[in-house]
């Protein structure tokens, strides 16, 4: 079957099996590999991608089903330039990464959160441990990454006054 999507902004058109899974296309077909295959049964969190939004387990999701639709991958997350989201940079700066192997889902499942609470509280900790119940890691104990969330929460309340006072003065940030 044919198959529109938009993946990382980026139209593709192509031809698909009715049983094909989003993380197949994603890394065979369109050679985004940033997108992990851990368990194959939705329990770890690996292949978390946002489709339309919000975040998934494109192991889960037939590609077929997704059709029409905005599809982010962790390679979308950078800037053109390369510069690391401000999630990324907060992990990093807290620690929160270790082996790297559930990172990408981890970014792509916590950048919905943090996007969700960019201008309002910030979300607790046990808010935040409870939104990574569906990512597991290994390495870290989580701990660091609560604390790179809520380091990225605390950035981007501190960036909305800033941008706020900017457009009133008309001048950009």
């Amino acid at each position: 079957m044919d198959i529109e999507l938009k993946v990382n902004g980026r139209p593709e058109q192509f031809s698909a099996e009715p049983n094909e899974l989003l993380v197949e296309r994603l890394r065979d077909g369109l050679g985004l590999t940033g997108t992990k295959v851990g368990c194959d049964t939705g329990q770890c969190g690996t292949c978390v991608v946002r489709l339309d939004g919000r975040s998934v387990k494109s192991c889960l999701v037939l590609t077929a089903s997704a059709a029409g639709s905005e599809v982010a991958t962790i390679e979308g997350v950078t800037t053109p330039g390369g510069e690391l989201s401000g999630l990324q940079e907060a992990l990093r700066q807290e620690h929160g990464t270790q082996c790297g192997f559930c990172t990408p889902g981890m970014v792509m499942s916590l950048g919905e959160l943090v996007d969700s609470t960019a201008d309002g509280e910030a979300p607790t900790e046990p808010e935040i441990r409870e939104w990574l119940t569906g990512n597991l890691c290994r390495c870290t104990g989580y701990h660091s990454v609560v604390r790179g969330v809520q380091r990225a929460c605390a950035a981007d309340r501190a960036e909305v006054p800033a941008a706020a006072a900017a457009t009133a003065a008309g001048t950009e940030v």
